[in-house]
């Protein structure tokens, strides 16, 4: 049975490669910690404890809504810049890949169909921030393992962070959420965005696959579906990458550099 310190242990290139991206396009130090926790509190205790040491937290692959806790809590607590880079950063690359695509395709923010697929830290946070760079709630769609989020799912308490999206519709599965859509943004897993979903999008389509290592559908395949489509993809051996490697070290380097607090 997997552990919290089995997964800190499969983490640990994934941090390093971000210590050294730190280095590579911000010229910053930083170094990993790979924390066996699972218990919210005790970590936020843990980053308070370790605050002399650093001049900023990058929080890393803390699963929702846990991540939102611990981001919040340690703002609340430390002097130091804490930053929870699978949500900001994510919806930081992936909303200005959305203003420059609607240039592109000459369409209105306030008059598209936005489907979010995946909802997670960064699926939830990319869909709050679209909204607030003037996507219409009622046009944005979110979906997760269990389908849409709707307003009538049993499992959206008042305390389940997805309430914050879920909109009242019809709509239960992501085929029928993505016929008519303008914009799919997929933030889940490999192969889930087929040709055939794909043909039932508006015209002029805008699909970021952003899931790595197989995006939600390959950027040739959906080039060859639809001529019209504008796509991205999470990867960097494929052209218009959305990913966050493009934000977080230059954010760092700005937030350290004026000493932000």
């Amino acid at each position: 049975q997997p552990t919290s310190y089995h997964a800190c242990l499969l983490g640990k290139p994934v941090m390093e490669g971000k210590a050294v991206l730190f280095k590579k396009f911000a010229d910053l130090d930083a170094f990993d910690l790979e924390v066996n926790c699972d218990d919210p509190s005790k970590l936020v205790d843990l980053l308070v404890a370790l605050e002399p040491t650093f001049g900023g937290i990058n929080l890393e692959d803390i699963k929702a809504p846990e991540c939102f806790y611990v981001e919040q809590e340690a703002q609340k607590r430390m002097k130091i810049p804490v930053f929870h880079d699978d949500q900001h950063g994510t919806a930081i690359i992936a909303g200005a890949g959305l203003l420059n695509a609607l240039e592109i395709t000459g369409k209105d923010i306030g008059a598209i169909r936005v489907v979010v697929c995946g909802c997670g830290a960064a699926g939830f946070t990319c869909a709050k921030y679209f909204v607030s760079l003037g996507v219409k709630q009622e046009n944005l769609i979110a979906v997760d393992v269990k389908g849409v989020v709707h307003a009538g799912r049993e499992d959206l308490t008042q305390s389940n962070y997805l309430s914050e999206v879920a909109v009242d519709t019809p709509m239960r599965t992501l085929k029928e959420a993505i016929s008519g859509s303008d914009v799919f943004l997929g933030l889940s897993a490999g192969n889930l965005l087929t040709p055939e979903m794909l043909l039932t999008m508006a015209k002029d389509p805008i699909v970021f696959a952003c899931a790595n290592p197989l995006p939600e559908i390959d950027p040739d395949l959906a080039a060859a579906t639809r001529p019209d489509v504008t796509v991205a993809t999470g990867r960097s051996d494929f052209p218009n990458q959305i990913n966050n490697v493009c934000a977080f070290p230059y954010i760092f380097r700005g937030a350290l550099d004026c000493r932000a607090k």
